[in-house]
């Protein structure tokens, strides 16, 4: 398994905490959509919702389905120079 940008995860730790109500330790490098019951249809939205405007994400339908996961979510910063 790919190791993340631990730069890039404290980044989205925190963005994904709040916008899944949880603590931030419940946000894991290997957290997926469906992990955490927060992390259900509804909360995928609000997750990148808190992505477009915390962060600067573009946020589209392709990304809406591609950013399931805290890696996922990672690897696209990182590829959209968000570092």
């Amino acid at each position: 398994m790919e190791v993340l940008d631990p730069t890039l995860f404290a980044k989205v730790q925190p963005v994904l905490a709040a916008a899944l109500k949880v603590t931030a330790t419940d946000i894991t490098s290997e957290l997926q959509f469906g992990d955490l019951p927060q992390w259900d249809s509804m909360g995928h939205m609000e997750v990148m919702v808190s992505l477009e405007a915390q962060l600067g994400v573009e946020i589209n339908a392709d990304t809406i389905t591609a950013l399931t996961s805290v890696a996922a979510i990672c690897e696209h910063l990182a590829q959209n120079g968000h570092a």
